[in-house]
């Protein structure tokens, strides 16, 4: 058991002989935080740990948040779908509605064991989700050694299709420090490996046609240091079978994140002046039900029929030297 045990009841903690897990269902189903143990004996932070108590009712302020029916933004709130327009709660400063709608509820836990744990969500149980259908969404955090898996799916029991999208926002540190200690604020991060071809040329983080060659500052298909530029893209194109490769030095640790194919899309957010940074699975584009409305190819928006559920599963690996 790590020194950093802890005690707030909504927290839930997993774990395995390399993994700490905190879940916490009554923040939609977020991390507070994700620890490893290296070689060393030593719990470092690999997930950027939420670092008040207060913090810990506050999706953006914690290591990871769930991002449903839709994954980053709309443009403008609006949600235009088989001929009719929507209004979403524009929840971001630059007017957009952001990572859906599910992070701001409590979850039901329905399964748990030291390991695992499974949490659902019936959206049809809250007034004003923000999206117009009806649909129930189960995500599954499971601890395998270095192995951590993320499951999720999302079923449509409204009666008429509708567009969706999923995936998750796990923030990364920049270095692996001790639990309880800061990373340096001129950390250049981990050597960066990502196996996607393509990008998006966007404005104000939102695209207006179908995905291009990848742009050189988010081109990481050979292995080079994040650095402390800014980088705020969208990738897809990826080699199958090849994962995504965090590999960070003092320790010699190396992270992969492997993705079902459902992931088309991956977010990377590296803020200048920050500790942490992002890797974001997700199944659609920015502002994908737009896209997908004007005819625009391999947004990665999933319409679900009545009944439908669609599913994907990512992993983080943990592989430490010795």
């Amino acid at each position: 058991m790590s020194t950093s045990e802890r005690t707030d009841p909504r927290v839930a903690t997993l774990r395995s002989d390399v993994w700490e897990l905190d879940v916490l269902p009554g923040t939609g189903a977020s991390i507070g935080a994700g620890r490893i143990r290296t070689p060393d004996g030593v719990w470092r932070d690999l997930l950027r740990p939420t670092r008040t108590a207060a913090g810990l009712g506050e999706p953006e302020k914690c290591a990871s948040f769930v991002m449903i029916p839709w994954s980053n933004r709309v443009a403008g709130g609006l949600l235009r779908f088989g001929g009719r327009t929507w209004r979403l709660q524009q929840n971001a400063a630059d007017g957009t509605a952001i990572h859906g709608t599910v992070r701001y509820v409590p979850w039901d836990v329905t399964a748990r064991s030291e390991s695992a744990i499974s949490l659902e969500l019936d959206t049809g149980e809250f007034v004003g989700m923000n999206f117009p259908w009806r649909f129930t969404t189960r995500v599954t955090y499971a601890l395998d050694g270095p192995v951590l898996t993320v499951t999720t799916s999302v079923r449509n029991v409204d009666d008429e299709a509708f567009p969706v999208g999923f995936g998750h926002h796990p923030y990364f540190q920049r270095a692996l420090v001790p639990v309880g200690q800061p990373v340096p604020q001129d950390s250049p991060g981990p050597v960066l490996e990502i196996p996607a071809h393509r990008s998006y040329a966007l404005e104000h983080a939102l695209p207006s046609a179908a995905a291009v060659p990848v742009a050189a500052r988010a081109d990481f298909r050979t292995p080079r240091r994040l650095g402390t530029g800014l980088v705020d893209d969208v990738l897809t194109g990826f080699e199958p079978g090849r994962p995504v490769r965090l590999q960070y030095d003092e320790p010699d640790v190396t992270v992969e994140l492997t993705q079902d194919a459902v992931f088309e899309h991956m977010v990377v957010y590296a803020p200048r002046g920050r500790t942490y940074f992002a890797v974001e699975p997700a199944t659609n584009v920015n502002d994908g039900v737009a896209l997908h409305q004007a005819g625009v190819p391999g947004t990665g928006v999933l319409v679900v029929e009545p009944g439908q559920e669609v599913a994907g599963t990512f992993s983080i690996a943990v592989h430490a030297a010795g």
